[in-house]
């Protein structure tokens, strides 16, 4: 008989393991596979025919968690589109995950469907409505750019009218042709946009209550003096005004002067600041401040004050291509930044994925270690040992590397006895080592032991031992191996097992052949 605790695991490991056949997954998707579920849908790609099973099958959960899928196509997911289960819709509009980097668009048709989609249109009770899925895809990076610049001449009104999302990237002809469209729910949507360029609207908007409304509003839309006079004399939300575009000149130079450094630092960032008042910032007695104001001379751009401020302050954060959305400087100041003596600008130009070949190259021998971390987590062409040192250093982004093709798999040999259980796990995968990570199976991390039970160098007859608990005799594996459902699900994994090998376990555990 069986252990108890072995069926999950070994469903697991079955649903993870990369040599299994489509008969082998196929049986995984019966109701006594659900333990295996998440990870077949969510964690691996999967052959055409489990593909067509995973989107018409009755379970939601199945569903959802293919919509999620980052490992099949998007064409793939979205043949999910017209699911009845809103959950199941809101998944698919959410996107992969991890989130760091940008998704892969959806096709064009997906997202004309989520975005004109009503509730209505679903029968039964729906827990998401339309309209918080469509939030969902607007924060998700599945909408390329190109798609949403089609928006303003859309023939379909409710598209056009989705372009009010732009609207400030919209030219003013095209903001005219909105206000004047000739459909009433368009121009109410482009009307309630334009409030965004309005000083009197916005003042009329502006909640009293701090909340996140109120500092939506002063940081992004055009600033009345009367409200920026309130905030003065309030003494309130004055790094909101010192960091929006639409702020009065006037009003600039009274916050250059604020006796708060970070309100002064984030004045001494603007591209709109007069010559003498940046000349003032360069002398402030707070360093920060001098800092931000020398950092780049007059003059500059909206787009390279944002770019500078995505780095500063968050270096472990940036990750990954920009929000497709967000108006990027010219390929040529981030190659002047590379070149730049100051090394926050050259933590700024190892964001850009544009950078040509010869800089990365540069930039990898950095002296800066968050310049290397920053290439390494968002260039294409960063060489992998800095792609593995940026895992060693940045726990926080393991996640995001590990979907990186350029992170090394293999000549992890001196990362076997690390002290960070993840660095032992990803040198226990490595299919290149002299000696199979046999002392890792009895590591006291699970995800070590997975990893280790995983490997394809583990002898056959050892792994028949791992997956069911049996007496294993190698004197160097302890007791605390029988049964261990870490090193089963491993076990179960491991590519090195036959196929039929494979069937046996899910036979043992009730699950029924599926015919062919």
């Amino acid at each position: 008989m069986i252990s108890p605790v072995l069926p999950g695991p070994w469903l697991r490991g079955v649903a993870a393991n990369p040599a299994a056949p489509s008969e082998v997954l196929l049986r995984l998707l019966t109701p006594q596979g659900r333990a295996g579920w998440r990870v077949l849908c969510e964690e691996r790609g999967l052959p055409p025919e489990v593909v067509a099973a995973v989107v018409a099958h009755p379970e939601p959960a199945v569903r959802r968690a293919f919509a999620r899928n980052r490992h099949v196509a998007p064409a793939q997911r979205g043949r999910l589109v017209h699911d009845p289960d809103a959950r199941v819709r809101a998944a698919l509009a959410s996107g992969p995950r991890p989130r760091s980097a940008r998704a892969e668009p959806l096709p064009d048709g997906v997202l004309e469907t989520l975005l004109t989609a009503r509730t209505a249109d679903y029968d039964g009770e729906q827990l998401l409505t339309a309209g918080e899925i469509r939030q969902e895809l607007h924060f998700s990076g599945q909408i390329p750019r190109s798609f949403w610049r089609r928006l303003p001449d859309h023939p379909n009104p409710e598209l056009r009218a989705e372009a009010r999302g732009l609207w400030l990237w919209l030219t003013p002809a095209q903001r005219d042709a909105l206000l004047t469209d000739p459909d009433p729910a368009v121009r109410e949507a482009a009307r309630a946009e334009n409030r965004v360029l309005d000083a009197a609207a916005m003042e009329a908007d502006l909640p009293e209550q701090d909340c996140h409304h109120r500092g939506v509003l002063l940081i992004n839309y055009a600033v009345s003096h009367a409200v920026a006079e309130r905030c003065l004399a309030e003494q309130r939300d004055l790094r909101s005004l010192a960091r929006n575009v639409h702020t009065p000149a006037d009003i600039i130079t009274r916050l250059a002067r604020d006796p708060d450094p970070d309100v002064r630092a984030r004045v001494a960032a603007r591209a709109d600041l007069d010559p003498a008042l940046l000349a003032e910032l360069a002398r402030d007695p707070d360093g920060a401040v001098r800092t931000r104001a020398r950092l780049q001379p007059l003059p500059r751009t909206w787009a390279q004050r944002d770019a500078i401020d995505r780095v500063i302050g968050c270096t472990t954060e940036c990750v990954g291509p920009v929000d497709e959305m967000i108006v990027e400087p010219e390929n040529g100041w981030y190659e002047a930044c590379a070149r730049s003596e100051h090394p926050v600008l050259r933590r700024v130009a190892a964001t850009c994925a544009r950078l040509p070949e010869e800089l990365v190259h540069r930039l990898a021998a950095d002296p800066d270690s968050d310049v290397r971390h920053l290439l390494a987590c968002n260039h294409p062409l960063a060489p992998p040992a800095i792609v593995l040192d940026a895992f060693l250093a940045r726990p926080r982004n393991r996640r995001y590397l590990r979907t990186l093709p350029r992170l090394p798999r293999t000549g992890l040999h001196h990362l076997l006895d690390h002290e960070d259980p993840e660095v032992r796990a990803l040198a226990a995968a490595d299919t290149a080592l002299a000696q199979p990570p046999v002392h890792l199976l009895s590591d006291p991390e699970p995800p070590v032991r997975r990893a280790a039970a995983a490997n394809p160098l583990l002898p056959l007859h050892l792994l028949s031992s791992l997956l069911t608990g049996s007496l294993v005799t190698d004197s160097f594996l302890a007791d605390s191996l029988l049964a261990d459902p870490d090193v089963a699900e491993g076990a179960a994994a491991n590519p090195a097992l036959p196929a039929e090998r494979l069937h046996e376990l899910l036979d043992l555990i009730g699950l029924p052949r599926v015919a062919a």
